[in-house]
């Protein structure tokens, strides 16, 4: 599985392969279970906290995209986790801001069933946290799970939050005390049977409501708002809101846009702006789907290893489906949330589209590259390693810095709490529109100072996120 995304952890900031660009599978086949190189002196079983450290060191020695920033050894017993010890190794690359936390050990057992179907435990909403007005506001809610049968929904302020209706406390005098992340502690682990009261503020009054945790499969296109046509004048606009990209997201993306097909929709718009990334085989679909107007024989995106892993490198041109078209233009919705594999779908746009695409709302996080999967399956590990990045037909990459200064139009535009997603008067909608009908705008700032234009607010992390949490920024 290919995969190009860890947000989770950036937020709190093979033999046969199996690669991401966010999430997992891909082009490059299934997932490896590898012997390791040691570290140190033997240890004394296969699954000890030493056995497990010398496989990590072994796989980043094998594969890691940049071998010389890592230790040429390293002792592993000053480290109390399998972890701990992996960020020791990449320390030297993450201050170059090539990687930051995105490689990492994650369970086999829990990566599958979120990739697959999407499947995982919470409340089913994304929280968003305003650090200096000690605020928490809901940012979108899943149909699927106990959060939208309670009745919240995007714009509602969390106002305080218990163990029950006798014990809430503000959320302001959470964050006063302990920061935001204290907030992601009281909403309690990511437990299937974890009960929380919430009070609530919104378009739906204020209110209190007790929510448990509960097992949930997690739709990638909303049935509400994820496909939609927009009728600006008579004129038919896509909007497509993508929350991740794993597996169910293939057959949901098909029918969307055999729906726009079908309406003979021109211009798109692409709301990516929560989405921490995903599957690279869904993600080249997505670029398929929006490919009607390219040949057989043009490239979608490169993807390169380190000299000694040539071998795996790949190119991958595009590929028409039946529901593909072919819009005269496009406009990506995006934020320092969008990362990875979305980044992938845009930038592989540009040589395409030049000045008919626009990055509107936000800078972008900027992970050009991504991860492939290492096995340890007697002890459920699973290696997520970078060791690959990713270029588009021009040989475009790099963009470590987000993408606002490589796509050559952008426009600003802010996250708007007050509209659903898709609503044509939401701001970033409403200038993707005015985008597409030709109008002015105001670019993007590069840098950090671009991604923090969307909002104050930012998508929570929980300090330890699950894979869910790493691949759709905000979850709980």
């Amino acid at each position: 599985m290919k995969r190009w995304r860890d947000f989770g952890a950036l937020l709190g900031l093979a033999a046969i392969l199996s690669a991401c660009g966010g999430g997992g599978g891909g082009s490059s086949g299934g997932t490896a279970t590898t012997t390791p190189t040691p570290a140190g002196s033997g240890s004394s079983s296969t699954c000890s906290l030493l056995s497990r450290q010398q496989w990590a060191f072994g796989v980043l020695q094998e594969w890691y995209l940049f071998p010389e920033t890592l230790p040429a050894s390293l002792d592993p017993s000053p480290y109390a986790t399998v972890g701990d010890y992996i960020d020791a190794l990449t320390a030297t690359a993450r201050s170059q801001g090539k990687d930051r936390y995105f490689t990492y050990l994650t369970s086999i057992k829990e990566e599958d069933a979120y990739y697959n179907s999407g499947s995982t435990a919470g409340f089913g909403f994304r929280l968003s946290t305003d650090a200096a007005q000690k605020r928490a506001f809901v940012a979108e809610v899943f149909e699927t799970a106990p959060a939208f049968a309670g009745g919240m929904d995007r714009g509602d302020e969390i106002l305080a939050i218990g163990d029950t209706p006798g014990n809430l406390r503000l959320v302001s005098d959470i964050i006063a005390a302990s920061g935001t992340s204290a907030v992601s502690d009281a909403l309690g682990p990511s437990t299937a049977g974890v009960t929380r009261t919430l009070r609530l503020s919104g378009p739906s009054g204020t209110r209190e409501i007790t929510i448990t945790k509960a097992d949930y499969s997690l739709q990638p296109v909303s049935n509400r708002y994820g496909a939609k046509i927009i009728d600006e004048g008579g004129r038919k606009i896509g909007y497509l809101n993508l929350r991740t990209f794993i597996s169910t997201a293939d057959s949901q993306l098909q029918s969307a846009f055999g729906q726009f097909r079908a309406a003979g929709v021109t211009d798109v718009i692409v709301d990516l702006r929560y989405n921490g990334g995903g599957l690279v085989a869904s993600a080249q679909l997505l670029g398929d789907l929006l490919g009607r107007a390219r040949f057989s024989s043009d490239v979608q995106n490169r993807t390169v290893y380190r000299p000694e892993k040539s071998s795996n490198n790949e190119t991958r041109f595009f590929k028409s489906q039946a529901q593909s078209i072919a819009p005269m233009r496009i406009a990506f919705i995006g934020t320092g949330a969008t990362a990875s594999a979305s980044e992938l779908v845009i930038n592989s746009q540009i040589p395409y589209y030049q000045q008919n695409m626009a990055l509107v709302g936000a800078n972008t996080y900027g992970k050009p590259v991504g991860q492939i999967a290492i096995d340890k399956s007697q002890c459920d590990d699973r290696l997520r390693v970078i060791a690959f990045a990713t270029q588009n037909a021009s040989g475009g990459g790099a963009y470590y810095t987000g993408l606002a200064g490589t796509v050559p139009v952008t426009c600003q535009a802010g996250d708007d709490f007050n509209h659903p997603l898709g609503d044509p008067q939401e701001a970033s909608t409403r200038q993707a529109l005015d985008f597409i009908e030709g109008k002015s705008c105001t670019a993007i700032p590069t840098g950090q100072a671009g991604q923090a234009l969307a909002s104050k607010r930012q998508l929570l992390a929980p300090p330890r996120p699950n894979t869910a949490q790493r691949e759709v920024p905000g979850l709980f």
